[in-house]
């Protein structure tokens, strides 16, 4: 699993008028090549009348799926420049639709890469780019009177607590990013004099700053 990495935050559109051309930019987060070509056969049915419904997406730790469609307009024109804005932008499980009704006014090549760059540069915005980082769960067990400090402490160094359970003892789980697991720990273990019972859970993803 990567330390960090840049994706969408959720599904979401954004339209923009070009020469009276109606251009919507859709986004969204994907696990796998088979919900991102779900997701573009949606956006088709949805947009069924529409003129073409181009769409790119990369997918995968080491961006091992990538696919683009122009969708009936010029080779190179349409489906290119957005999995070029993707890759410009660094994200990675993200697919893009960028649908067209034709206005009647005829943009050239150039015109229709530049539409179509705007039109995914759209879909990343209404869908937010974020950075995702791995974190561990770190398990701390103490006596209640190591709590208050503990708890200070955190506060202090901002740590991110998952929960904290009160029974005969408190349980508190910490997400540490998985680069600052084992100083973390070792942080822990000096800070409560080797009193606390620290074990490990799941590496999970969440949003830096969040």
């Amino acid at each position: 699993m990567l330390d960090k990495y840049k994706t969408v935050r959720q599904q979401a559109s954004k339209e923009i008028v070009i020469k009276k051309s109606r251009f919507i930019g859709y986004g969204k987060p994907v696990d796998s090549e088979e919900e991102a070509v779900a997701f573009i056969e949606e956006i088709k049915k949805q947009n069924w009348n529409a003129t073409h419904n181009c769409s790119a997406y990369i997918i995968g730790e080491r961006d091992e799926y990538q696919k683009q469609s122009d969708d009936g307009e010029p080779s190179g024109t349409a489906g290119k420049p957005m999995l070029e804005v993707l890759k410009h932008q660094g994200v990675k499980n993200v697919v893009i639709v960028v649908t067209r009704y034709f206005g009647g006014i005829m943009l050239g090549a150039g015109g229709l890469i530049r539409a179509y760059t705007d039109g995914a540069v759209a879909a990343l915005e209404a869908a937010e780019v974020i950075v995702k980082v791995l974190h561990r769960e770190v398990i701390v067990e103490v006596d209640y009177t190591w709590y208050g400090k503990l708890e200070n402490e955190f506060h202090a160094r901002g740590v991110r607590v998952g929960g904290t359970e009160f029974t005969d003892r408190v349980v508190i789980t910490c997400l540490p990013e998985v680069t600052e697991a084992d100083p973390f720990i070792a942080w822990i273990t000096d800070l409560t004099q080797g009193q606390a019972v620290i074990s490990t859970g799941e590496d999970k993803y969440y949003i830096e700053n969040e």
